[in-house]
């Protein structure tokens, strides 16, 4: 990973994996129990409950909201460090521009409407802090003709992966010793005018073994020039949580 920075191949990469737990809970129980922005479950194979939206189109607008920067809310001046952070504030301006070209490619007069807004994620056992913020710009009028290829254009999504997006996704095949699967994939909702979309990031997995069936929880972090391995070990577990209160 060091390599690939440090020669400019990748600015800003999504590396992921996979934590062991354990719970009494079955997956529906954790679906029904957990609120969050978006949940989906899938069969008794993968349970998400995301926080993130990719896109939404109301009209002809379309909309993108990366959310990149988490934090303890329980910590000394937690939104301050955040917010204050140089690592955050580059990985954040590195997402934005990313997402703000991948809509150029689809929609015109894209611009940032809110920048680098926070969040509040209400878990169980703390809050986390979360930093996103809002790109839009205007679709073509046509565009439910070309709807499926202007979606699948800006996958995948840039939060998950990077910047360069196409040398980023060749680094991340490399270091990630596991396949995502579904995990960090996209989940859409068309209703014949409208669309909702979300990142399918917070996510609880059923694995087959050869002892029996366990959970893992999928979860990640944006890795730059400026991180730090504890700090990015933190994030990582800070992401492990089910949103129930």
């Amino acid at each position: 990973m060091a390599y690939h920075i440090q020669r400019g191949n990748t600015f800003l990469t999504n590396l992921t994996g996979e934590t062991n737990i354990e719970t009494a809970s079955s997956l529906e129980e954790i679906f029904i129990a957990a609120k969050a922005k978006y949940k989906i479950g899938f069969r008794d194979e993968w349970v998400c409950f995301s926080p993130e939206t990719f896109v939404q189109i109301e009209g002809r607008r379309i909309r993108s909201f990366p959310m990149k920067g988490t934090i303890d809310a329980s910590l000394p001046d937690a939104e301050k460090l955040l917010m204050n952070d140089p690592k955050e504030i580059a990985e954040h301006y590195t997402i934005v521009d990313l997402i703000r070209n991948d809509l150029s490619k689809v929609a015109t007069n894209v611009e940032v409407k809110r920048f680098r807004y926070i969040d509040r994620i209400i878990t169980s056992g703390k809050t986390l802090l979360q930093v996103s913020s809002q790109i839009e710009g205007q679709l073509p009028e046509n565009f439910r003709d070309q709807l499926g290829v202007i979606l699948f254009s800006l996958l995948p999504a840039g939060s998950i992966s990077g910047a360069p997006k196409k040398k980023t996704l060749e680094i991340i095949q490399e270091a990630e010793q596991y396949q995502r699967g579904f995990y960090t994939g996209v989940a859409f909702y068309f209703d014949g005018r409208d669309v909702d979309s979300c990142v399918l990031i917070r996510f609880i997995e059923k694995k087959q073994t050869s002892n029996g069936d366990r959970l893992v929880y999928k979860s990640g972090g944006g890795i730059t020039f400026h991180s730090e391995a504890e700090k990015e070990f933190q994030e990582l577990n800070d992401k492990i949580y089910v949103p129930c209160v």
